[in-house]
């Protein structure tokens, strides 16, 4: 029997098998639970790619679209779970984020409010809006789980994707303080540069996956996210009945390390 053995699990952000959430999804199902999974921009990308989950071809998990800046899409979130089958929740995965060009790649200083809202809104606010939509199904024992990227330190290219991040690391922990009355966890992970198609699109994202494995105490592998999911899914399961607010780090130390040698 699998840690997430009976519970149903929303993911979000799978968009090609590269995706964090995707294996996270997999890893979940492969823990025994349902899942459903929401899809942005494309849901027919989504829709093939769940179909290389455990779950097989011929059994995909449903697929909902929904834009997290849409607030009528938020709005009907609960129903459309219903509608297919989902009459609650136990678990939601945060796998979102978004800035666009101007605002990574060294262009901190010159990026307009217009893009520093957007990356806002859609990696920062967007886990307290996507949390709130998915509440009304979400009963005591609920697990809220964000991916983040270490948010304490200026990364070199990040820029204000970092900011969104630091403002996601807070979101998360007064989400965690109004929800925890509630029965309902909110945690995040933490990870170090994996190579999705978000990564890439980073102008400059090389020089961090060049560094991590040689600095990191445990090493790193940037094409394996099994120990991101693992995590994110012992986060979901009830093995962490009394921790919210907590930020994971799965980076092979490097968090801890002021200089590698």
């Amino acid at each position: 029997m699998g840690i997430l053995e009976g519970k149903r699990i929303l993911v979000t952000g799978v968009l090609t098998d590269a995706s964090i959430g995707f294996h996270v999804a997999r890893v979940a199902q492969e823990q025994g639970a349902e899942v459903v999974l929401t899809a942005y921009p494309r849901p027919t990308l989504t829709q093939r790619t769940a179909k290389r989950l455990p779950s097989g071809p011929d059994s995909p998990p449903p697929v909902i679209e929904l834009d997290v800046m849409n607030t009528e899409q938020l709005d009907a979130l609960a129903g459309n779970l219903q509608e297919v089958g989902f009459d609650r929740l136990d678990g939601v995965v945060h796998a979102i984020g978004f800035a666009p060009q101007s605002a990574l790649g060294g262009n901190f200083l010159e990026t307009p409010w217009e893009d520093v809202a957007t990356a806002v809104h859609a990696s920062t606010f967007s886990l307290k809006a996507l949390t709130m939509a998915c509440l009304p199904l979400m009963k005591e024992g609920g697990s809220v789980v964000g991916l983040d990227f270490d948010a304490t330190k200026a990364w070199p290219v990040y820029d204000w994707m970092g900011v969104a991040k630091a403002g996601l690391e807070s979101c998360a922990r007064y989400l965690a303080k109004y929800l925890g009355p509630q029965g309902v966890r909110v945690n995040l992970v933490a990870a170090g540069p994996l190579a999705t198609m978000a990564a890439k699109s980073i102008p400059g994202f090389e020089g961090m996956v060049e560094m991590w494995p040689q600095a990191a105490p445990l090493g790193w592998d940037v094409k394996n996210s099994d120990p991101t999911a693992r995590a994110c899914v012992a986060l979901l399961s009830d093995w962490f009945p009394a921790t919210t607010a907590e930020i994971v780090h799965v980076d092979g130390g490097l968090h801890a390390i002021g200089a590698p040698g």
